[in-house]
């Protein structure tokens, strides 16, 4: 009894430290420059508020009880959904944060509504904290309260101004005043900014697995129109030509290095710009060198470091390296670093993962319950954790709760090895402790979330070439094709993901088209509604490369929904169409399809994609017309010979047989 209450106060210590660090990590974010900006800093500021509740609660003498700490419990969850939505708010596209204005005032309302709640729920007169952090606790409390009934969001009027402009066609012409305007009230006026705003977008790109819907690639064109804008109103800040915009008056003008590319201990251009726990970057040598010497501070806030972790700053990485190519200089070189970075988890929270492990291992349902959950969360978080957890020895026991019989249990083990996964060095551990069937069983029989998390699973394990071998052989195609066609929207999503990532691998296709998936991505091209069009056709273009996929694509009359989206369609699907018609141009069945192709009228929509299409869509385009005038060409010959062999047969039936060596008796009248 004595060692249940002693679990029950240290899981309640754990609950106030966790609480204690998603606040710390919620304070670090900031640079809310967008539409955004005041609701995004009354939101943190008041989680901050809360700050000194937790401190107190963590310095106090008697262990917190666990049903004290289970009231505390659903402001975890509460704080992680407030840090998605402020990290959204702080590094996602400005373009997309108003757009998705409806979408974001609703997540606010959540957001707030859950933390609301979670206050709610918490037993203050059972905590130990004074009367003044109590009274400032009630305070943030009625602030949240009345939030909940304000509406601070960005006024309408702008929502209204972009949304017309995002929804003028691609070579509409934007005065000067218009393109003035929309850069101030977005905050896109220097280089910085448009490199952040671009970068925001690639990395929805990347989110949509490679492949951008129409929505992106009108915000990057109404971004690329704002930019050029912006360019020419200040030439010296830079252009991605192939000119030297720092030439002035013929001599060649040192450009000035931004302060955000700057380290600020050495004040140089940053080559491996890394992440403090305060949210500051350093170049990594440099803060290397003063961690290294004893010191515990952030040296430009002062604060006090809650860990040593350094964590990649990609983002600003990219943008150095823009910068330096727009300037016309090279880029600085990233220093090798080791494969296997050395794990910043402190004692304690290793302690607390090895914890979590024993409960993995135990027969108790209950126990095998919670401790996945918390491992998923935990390596949902940082990539330190999912080294710790890694390293710890938790991925064979997640794997063999992946054929628990409780569904719930399943989706947390398969959901923590997705997290898991996303550090590149754990993909290979996953996949050498024999991971891949237990996942396909999930993805098969699992509850629909476990299903989506396990495509998901799938998808991050098959990005590196070999294990796309290993998931195809697995059985892993026909579940998803089955996960494609009954899921919810994100499965569908999670799994048309995971097979065009598959089918990259040839070997692949194979198995995709005799698991159905033609026929299946023919019926969602046929519903727009579905919202799959995109991921549809990136799969059928993949698929018609194929000689199986091409007698499948044939066999499903798809060559005038082809025409008509190499018409129609955004200019990703006009790409995909093209290429895939043009597969279908070669091959048994090329007379049958470019005869499908010509009698739907395709020669006209083929040349405006050759001059307006994207640069892949403009290739496929010509080789495509160069088939297709081709086979007009035979298709003219055949008829001019079969006109000429008519005429030849009418002239004979018109005049009867030539008559040749007529004799003297062939003229006797008898």
């Amino acid at each position: 009894m004595e060692e249940k209450d002693k679990g029950s106060m240290a899981a309640g210590e754990a609950v106030v430290r966790r609480l204690a660090e998603a606040v710390e990590e919620i304070a670090a974010i900031s640079e809310y420059r967008n539409a955004y900006r005041k609701p995004l800093c009354s939101l943190a500021r008041r989680i901050r508020l809360l700050a000194p509740m937790f401190d107190e609660l963590g310095d106090g003498r008697d262990p917190i009880p666990e049903p004290v700490a289970r009231t505390l419990a659903p402001l975890e969850d509460a704080f992680a959904a407030a840090k998605d939505l402020l990290r959204l708010g702080s590094e996602g596209s400005k373009i997309f944060l108003v757009l998705e204005r409806e979408k974001m005032i609703k997540r606010f309302h959540d957001v707030i509504s859950q933390i609301d709640q979670a206050l709610n729920g918490i037993s203050f007169d059972k905590l130990e904290i004074s009367e003044e952090v109590r009274e400032q606790v009630v305070l943030v409390h009625a602030q949240f309260k009345r939030a909940k009934e304000r509406d601070d969001m960005p006024d309408a009027e702008l929502y209204s101004y972009l949304l017309s402009l995002y929804n003028k066609s691609s070579d509409a012409i934007l005065d000067p005043y218009t393109l003035e305007r929309l850069a101030e009230q977005l905050q896109l006026v220097t280089i910085c900014d448009l490199m952040q705003e671009s970068l925001a977008l690639h990395e929805m790109v990347f989110a949509s697995g490679g492949d951008p819907g129409e929505n992106i690639e009108k915000m990057s064109m109404l971004l690329k129109k704002i930019k050029d804008f912006v360019q020419t109103q200040n030439p010296e800040m830079g252009t991605h030509s192939d000119s030297k915009p720092f030439l002035l008056d013929g001599k060649p003008k040192v450009p000035i290095v931004p302060d955000d590319f700057r380290c600020p201990i050495s004040l140089e251009l940053m080559k491996d710009p890394v992440i403090v726990a305060t949210g500051q970057t350093y170049e990594r040598t440099c803060i290397e060198k003063w961690l290294a010497s004893g010191h515990d501070t952030c040296p430009k806030t002062q604060q006090r470091l809650s860990n040593a972790s350094l964590t990649p700053n990609y983002v600003l990485r990219s943008l150095i390296e823009q910068w330096c190519e727009a300037n016309g200089m090279d880029p600085p070189k990233c220093p090798s670093r080791p494969t296997n970075p050395s794990s910043a988890c402190s004692s304690s929270e290793l302690a607390n993962i090895d914890a979590l492990l024993c409960k993995l291992s135990s027969p108790n349902l209950d126990d095998q319950l919670t401790a996945a959950g918390e491992l998923r969360l935990l390596a949902k978080r940082n990539v330190d954790n999912r080294i710790c957890i890694a390293r710890a020895g938790a991925i064979p026991l997640l794997i063999n709760l992946l054929s628990s019989k409780s569904s719930r249990t399943q989706e947390h083990a398969v959901t923590a090895l997705l997290n898991l996964s996303i550090h590149d060095d754990n993909k290979a551990k996953i996949i050498s402790s024999g991971a891949i069937p237990g996942i396909v069983h999930v993805l098969r029989d699992g509850s629909m979330e476990a299903r989506e998390n396990a495509a998901a699973t799938l998808f991050s394990l098959s990005v590196v070439d070999e294990y796309k071998v290993t998931v195809g052989a697995s059985g892993a195609i026909p579940a998803l094709v089955s996960l494609l066609s009954e899921g919810t929207h994100r499965g569908k999503k999670d799994a048309a993901t995971a097979l065009f990532n598959l089918c990259i691998y040839q070997g692949n296709k194979g198995k995709a088209v005799r698991a159905g998936l033609v026929p299946l991505v023919m019926g969602l091209l046929a519903e727009p509604a579905e919202s799959m069009l995109d991921e549809s056709m990136a799969i059928l273009a993949l698929l018609s490369s194929h000689p199986e996929g091409k007698s499948a694509i044939a066999a499903a009359q798809a060559v005038p929904l082809l025409v008509e989206m190499v018409a129609n369609g955004s200019p990703r699907n006009r790409e995909n169409a093209a290429a895939t018609l043009l597969n279908l141009s070669d091959g048994e069945q090329q007379l049958g399809a470019m005869a499908a192709a010509q009698e739907c009228e395709i020669m006209g929509p083929l040349q405006e994609l050759a001059i307006s299409g994207t640069e892949r869509g403009k290739r496929k385009a010509v080789q495509l017309l160069e088939r297709m005038n081709g086979f007009l060409v035979q298709q003219h010959e055949a008829y001019a010979q079969a006109e000429a062999s008519t005429q030849t047969q009418g002239h004979i039936h018109a005049h009867g047989e030539p008559r040749t060596n007529v004799t003297c008796a062939d003229s006797v009248d008898t």
